[in-house]
């Protein structure tokens, strides 16, 4: 642990908290914040390490700072009021999934302190943030990314280099677009299938068996939406966030791609919808509505 003698862990939300428990258990010294009054207090209680309280507080002196945010935006605006407090030859781990072209602007920004920068965004939910067994999609200069190993694999399990700075947001948006796909092609086939009179649970059952299983058939309909919990801690508007960067990735590289369109539109149509606050799998009860039936 000698490389890192203080890691500041930044937001620690549904995700960031069982990562940063994870950097805990490892022996790390981890300093945590979020703006959420009490959350760091009950984290240091629970869990060990230290309540920072403020930012400037828990990247002053550290080696690494790590942030998890809703958007590039918050990490932007977290991260260039401390600039100064930033250690020369810091390591700023960025896991949001956040918008490439953002962070390539701010890696160019903290180069010019003597800070180095990558992206590091995730995929596995909360349950396997919990088991340290995510998946890490990573971008950056191999030799930045090699000095943050010991930090991810912490985390994670699969860590996967997928190119320069901002590459592994690109990568984090496309994995949650074919996921967000196979999301709602499988509840309309469901739909479908009800609409005939075969039975759902079944249903579900013979795509895990079959050329039609996907990540949703395997761990979410069953789970989420036919046991009408929608609970899998993921926010529809999350969702819909990443699908819009995955469209402006899309744009970016002049790819025309009329079925992800079709999927952002029909995605956000859900969120706007049902408003704020809505688990990811609930995008069912928009397709339900639209198709005047339910799965219950």
């Amino acid at each position: 642990m000698a490389a890192f003698s203080k890691v500041a862990f930044i937001g620690i939300g549904n995700m960031g908290w069982p990562m940063a428990a994870r950097l805990s258990a490892a022996g790390f010294e981890v300093d945590v914040f979020d703006v959420m009054p009490g959350r760091a207090a009950q984290f240091a209680a629970e869990i060990g390490g230290r309540a920072a309280a403020s930012v400037d507080a828990a990247v002053s002196a550290a080696d690494a700072i790590i942030t998890i945010l809703p958007t590039s935006r918050h990490v932007v605006d977290v991260l260039t009021p401390v600039r100064a407090k930033l250690a020369k030859g810091a390591l700023v781990i960025d896991m949001t999934s956040g918008i490439p072209g953002v962070t390539k602007t701010l890696a160019a920004t903290l180069a010019e302190d003597g800070v180095q920068m990558i992206d590091a965004p995730v995929s596995g939910g909360v349950a396997r943030a919990k088991t340290g067994e995510l998946a890490i999609m990573t971008g950056g200069e191999p030799a930045v990314v090699e000095r943050a190993m010991p930090l991810l694999r912490a985390m994670g399990t699969t860590i996967t280099e997928v190119g320069g700075i901002g590459a592994g947001q690109a990568m984090k948006a496309l994995n949650n677009l074919v996921s967000a796909g196979g999301f709602l092609i499988g509840v309309e086939a469901l739909l479908i299938g009800k609409r005939f009179g075969l039975d759902a649970e079944k249903m579900v059952d013979v795509l895990n068996a079959s050329t039609g299983m996907n990540n949703s058939t395997q761990k979410k309909f069953k789970q989420f939406v036919l046991s009408r919990a929608f609970n899998s801690n993921f926010g529809l508007d999350l969702m819909a966030k990443d699908l819009g960067i995955a469209l402006e990735v899309a744009h970016d590289g002049a790819v025309s791609a009329p079925f992800s369109a079709m999927c952002l539109e029909l995605w956000s149509a859900a969120a706007n919808s049902l408003g704020k606050g809505h688990d990811h799998t609930e995008l069912a009860r928009f397709s339900e509505s639209i198709a005047g039936l339910s799965l219950e």
